[in-house]
């Protein structure tokens, strides 16, 4: 069963992200080190939390997975692609691992 890894950016006072490093530079990391075990990647920048909000989060990545074996492949070298986030945002990123429904 396909599985998905969702990285969230959440934004609060004082953070800061840089979309451009983010794009062309971390995710052609994540290419590099994980790519032979992603299906699909798709990374959503945030541009606001509803009408007149502003977005909760900076940006969202998920990458789907064949299977719970797929991911975890890419997990175990994975390490280069975690030293890298503190060269784009002070933000904690949040993880989701989840079932693909649909």
């Amino acid at each position: 069963m396909s599985v998905s890894l969702q990285v969230l950016y959440p934004t609060s006072d004082g953070s800061s992200f840089d979309y451009e490093y983010y794009l062309s530079t971390h995710m052609a990391l994540v290419a590099e080190h994980m790519g032979a075990h992603i299906n699909e990647t798709l990374v959503t920048k945030g541009l606001a939390g509803g009408p007149d909000l502003a977005p909760g989060y900076h940006a969202i990545a998920t990458m789907t997975f064949a299977d719970q074996a797929g991911m975890d492949a890419a997990l175990s070298v994975s390490g280069p692609v975690l030293a890298d986030i503190p060269n784009f945002t002070n933000a904690e990123p949040q993880m989701l691992i989840g079932q693909v429904c649909s």
